[in-house]
């Protein structure tokens, strides 16, 4: 893991997990590395009507990310970052923080199928 995106409602890594990842308010990444972060807002995709996870999944995929944690994600998007190679990983984790310390500590597995049958 180089760079982790995580779905979230603020800018640091004590924010809100957000369960959403197509509508999200924004995605905080991670840079595993440089132990820094860059935050990538989603206004565009919060009120789509169709279209969101694919558009967010693109936004990760020009973010460089190769690990995705949100709450829940749907089968296009997950397809969009599957084929990319991004690792998505589901967590119920309150903030970033603890889902960072969750996946770095081996306690989440990746996904291998979307959670969500559509969005929502």
């Amino acid at each position: 893991m180089k760079k982790i995106a995580f779905s979230t409602t603020g800018n640091d890594l004590s924010a809100e997990l957000d369960p959403r990842f197509g509508r999200a308010r924004q995605f905080l990444v991670y840079d595993v590395e440089a132990q820094t972060v860059d935050i990538i807002e989603n206004k565009q995709n919060r009120s789509a009507a169709q279209g969101a996870g694919i558009q967010s999944a693109e936004a990760m995929i020009r973010a460089g990310v190769d690990t995705l944690i949100t709450g829940h994600c749907g089968p296009k998007a997950f397809q969009v970052l599957e084929a990319a190679g991004i690792k998505v990983y589901n967590c119920s984790a309150a903030t970033v923080q603890e889902a960072l310390e969750m996946v770095q500590n081996g306690y989440l597995n990746p996904a291998t199928a979307a959670d969500k049958s559509e969005h929502w």
